[in-house]
Parts: structure tokens; C-alpha cells; sequence
């Protein structure tokens, strides 16, 4: 039988247009139904929100097809890696377990590997996956998810490797079942792709140009998640702040977060924005909706205006400083963090220093910091870089300590502070020990009596770490 691949492309993923995105209702086939009865399933999720998102989708689409999921790989008749590829340290992590499921699959032939995410769109990954690791049999990328069920069946049948990947713009699907990782706190997509192109950053290329969800669609699944008792929606996008824009309607971001918050969903949060996107319609229904959490995550990524530049972040330093003190004056009480790059091609000792200087401005809560990682495809990937690593790690370590000391800085404010706290569940370390987040989004480790995980509880700050705060609760 031919093989008849679809693979990555990334000049088709480079393309964008004006039009509005076709959005349509998903329907499970029949002959998919019942194809997964008294089998297991077993997911392995990599990087962001988004992908934490899209692994609760197909959950919801295996459960559709009669799987049940299960939490150990070697029960497992489907495991599916779901891969992140913003950074070569992700990749390299997950050819690591791909190459150690070559074991599993030789003890249990039957196995089905799929690979998915963001990885599966790199026509560079793909190759290495095709000719270095035959156990997996499905490739399958971000726009097609819902082809799971399809591609699942055909390997069934044909006995044969499945890879398809497509590098397109981009759909909206609508009505694809969901299997809810929390029953307290949910992730709920409001667009999908990013159309900023910062030159170090591949999430363009994989996740396609940048397309609204229907209000209606948005503000139906939060009322049916209030419904079901949720106690917490995070509104996704790779930039929640351009969320309308390709609608091409006069309606924004700031108005979908007062509409979400009349939900009466006791908290709100939301990720990711960009400084270029964020308005004073933003602002205003942060300020206005008691239940919209404050807490922001604005990345600058570069304290120097050249090497913004080079990143084609389309704000410089002074831009993104105006725009965090108007935040920091209207939203008193609100706690920040921020993503950063060290190491970026050719950035000097002084553009470093601007970026320490940007941190000691900012007194961030915390930062996601990360060394450059080239990305092939983009254009930082083709700059010439006479940074050494020694440097870069030396830089990263710096940084590192200044974010740690303005990290404690800021929690000393909630020492002796009862404060109010959505529990997660059981602290990872301790079995007689809670965890949750406050509004602020501090993760607080606590003790007490009569405690449910989707609880909001009082809890008192007994003691202050950088990243986390501890506590008792209060009745």
C-alpha cells in the first residue's frame, strides 16, 4: 500500500489574510464510537496552557470513542505525547520518552504512539520522528486534533503509519467533546495563533494565524462551566489582548472580560498579554469587575530597545516601562510577572544591564526566564551570535537573583494577611499539607481542618518564601 503522508510546511505557515475564519460544529462518526471500549489511554502534555487545553480535547475525544483514561502508561493502549517546541530543550525532552516507549512498544506490539503539539508542526522534528523513531505510529499537528478519532481508526484498520500535519491559517471548531482535567478550574480558549512574529518565537508557525472565537460560543461554555460549580476560568490565547481584531467588529478583549465577568464566575484570569495590545478597554473592565483576579503577566522579554527591535516586539523599553507604571497606578494591590530571554544574538553587556535595570524598575512577583533557544525557521535562528555560554549562564543566574529578591520582597506583604485561597488539592510534598492560589496567584502551602479541593478558604501567612507562602487556615 502507497504511503501518502501529510507533512509541515513552513512557507504554508507563514501565510496569513484578512479573512475571517471559517468556523464550524464538530460530529464524532459513528463507526468511531465504541472503537475504544475496554481500552486505556494515556496522555503525556509538555508546555503551555494552550496545550494543557488541547490534551482535555482529545481526552474528550477519546472518551467519545469508548476509551477510558488511565494513569500508567504500560496499561495503556493509546499514549499520545502532546509537545511544546517553543524551546530545543522541550524537544530534546521529548525524544527522550518517545525513545524510552520503544521498550513498552516491543512488549505490547498492539500499542498505539501518536505525537502531537506544537513539535509535530516543525518539518525538522517531523523528519528525525519518521526516520529515527518508528514505535510511533500517528503524527498529528495543531490544527487537526480533531482528526484524532480518524487517524486512530485508520492505523486500526490498516496497520499502517499515519502522519498528518497541516500548516494552514486556521478553523475554528466548535462543539468538540471535552474531559475537564479539574472540576474546579478550567482553561477556556477565546482565540487561537499569534500574528506578532517575534523573530526568536516558532508558536506563529505552529498554531497559525490569529482567530476569534464567537462571544456567544466564549460566554456559553463559562455560564455551563458556572453551571457544573467551576470556581475558575483562565481565558487563553497566545495574545488575549488582539482578541476581536480579526472579526473585524467593534467589539474588544476589554469588552469579552466584562462580559465574562456578569457570569458571576467567582474568579477570572487570563493569558497571555502583549504589551502592544493592552488598552485602556482592558484596564477599565480589570478595574470595574471585582471577580477578574489581580494578577498580570506581561512579558518584556528585553530591557534594551535594540534588542526589542531585533525581536520585533514592536514596543521599545520606554514603551513597555510607561505601560507598566500606568498598570502599577491603576490597578493598586495587583501582583506582575513577566517572561525574559537572556543571551538573545549579539546582546551586549550594556543591553543586559538595561534588562537588570527593567527588573529592578518593575520589582516583578516573578519571572519565567530562559536562556535563547534558536528555533529553525525563524528569523533569530539565522542571526550570528557571539555570545558564549558561559556568558549566557552567568547572565541567567544574575537575573535569576534578582527576580528571587523582588519575589520575596513583594510576598512580604501577605505575612500575618489572611487571605483567601482556591484549594488545589494536596500539597505534592506533604500528604497532610493543602495547596492553592490566592487572587494575586501566590501559591500558598497550608494546613487545616475540613478542607475540599474547589474550596475558597481564609488562611493566615504564617511564613514568606520567595515563590511561595505558607499558612493555616482560619475558620
Amino acid at each position: 500500500m502507497k504511503k501518502e503522508y501529510i507533512l509541515p510546511s513552513l512557507n504554508e505557515a507563514r501565510r496569513r489574510n484578512k479573512d475571517v475564519s471559517e468556523s464550524v460544529s464538530f460530529v464524532l462518526e459513528d463507526r468511531y464510537k465504541g472503537l475504544g471500549e475496554g481500552k486505556y489511554f494515556y496522555i503525556i502534555t509538555h508546555g503551555c496552557q494552550a496545550n494543557q487545553r488541547d490534551s482535555e480535547t482529545m481526552a474528550g475525544l477519546l472518551h467519545e470513542m469508548g476509551y477510558e483514561m488511565c494513569d500508567d502508561e504500560k496499561k495503556a493502549d493509546v499514549i499520545i505525547v502532546n509537545t511544546c517546541a517553543v524551546r530545543q530543550g522541550a524537544e530534546e525532552k521529548v525524544l527522550g520518552e518517545i525513545g524510552a516507549l520503544k521498550r513498552l512498544k516491543k512488549e505490547k506490539p498492539e500499542l498505539i504512539i501518536a505525537l502531537g503539539g506544537c513539535m509535530a508542526q516543525e518539518e525538522k522534528s517531523v523528519r528525525i520522528i519518521m526516520e529515527k523513531y518508528r514505535q510511533v505510529d500517528i503524527i498529528f499537528g495543531t490544527h487537526n486534533i480533531t482528526s484524532l478519532p480518524k487517524l486512530l481508526y485508520e492505523v486500526l484498520e490498516t496497520k499502517t503509519r499515519k502522519i498528518e500535519v497541516y500548516s494552514k491559517m486556521g478553523e475554528i471548531i466548535e462543539d468538540v467533546p471535552v474531559t475537564r482535567f479539574m472540576s474546579h478550574k478550567a482553561w477556556v480558549n477565546i482565540m487561537y495563533g499569534c500574528d506578532k512574529f517575534c523573530s526568536y518565537c516558532i508558536v506563529p508557525y505552529t498554531r497559525g494565524k490569529e482567530r476569534s472565537r464567537n462571544k456567544e460560543d466564549i460566554i456559553y461554555e463559562v455560564e455551563q462551566l458556572v453551571k457544573d460549580g467551576y470556581k475558575e476560568v483562565c481565558l487563553l490565547g497566545q495574545n488575549v489582548n488582539a482578541y476581536g481584531k480579526d472579526l473585524h467588529m467593534d467589539y474588544t478583549f476589554g469588552d469579552l472580560l466584562n462580559d465574562v465577568a456578569k457570569t458571576n464566575i467567582p474568579r477570572i484570569r487570563f493569558m497571555t498579554s502583549h504589551p502592544w495590545d493592552f488598552d485602556d478597554s482592558m484596564i477599565e473592565a480589570i478595574r470595574n469587575n471585582s471577580n477578574i483576579m489581580p494578577y498580570i503577566h506581561l512579558p518584556i522579554q528585553s530591557g534594551n530597545s535594540a534588542i526589542l527591535k531585533k525581536m520585533n516586539r514592536r514596543y521599545t523599553r520606554e514603551e513597555y516601562l510607561a505601560l507598566f507604571d500606568k498598570l502599577k497606578e491603576k490597578l493598586p494591590g495587583f501582583s506582575f510577572t513577566t517572561d525574559i530571554i537572556v543571551g538573545f544574538p549579539n546582546e551586549s553587556d550594556e543591553a543586559f544591564e538595561d534588562t537588570l535595570s527593567a527588573v529592578e524598575h518593575c520589582k516583578y512577583d516573578n519571572a519565567f526566564t530562559f536562556i535563547f533557544s534558536k528555533r529553525e525557521g525563524t528569523p533569530a535562528a539565522l542571526m550570528e551570535d557571539s555570545i558564549d555560554s558561559k556568558t549566557k549562564e552567568e547572565r541567567l543566574q544574575r537575573l535569576n537573583e534578582r527576580v528571587a529578591y523582588y519575589a520575596n520582597l513583594n510576598n512580604q506583604r501577605f505575612k500575618d494577611q489572611i487571605v483567601e485561597v482556591l484549594v488545589d488539592g494536596l500539597s505534592k510534598r506533604n500528604a497532610k499539607v493543602y495547596s492553592g492560589y490566592t487572587p494575586e496567584n501566590k501559591l500558598v502551602n497550608f494546613t487545616g481542618e475540613d478542607v475540599k479541593i474547589g474550596d475558597i478558604v481564609k488562611v493566615k501567612i504564617t511564613e514568606v518564601m520567595s515563590f511561595s507562602l505558607n499558612g493555616v487556615k482560619v475558620e
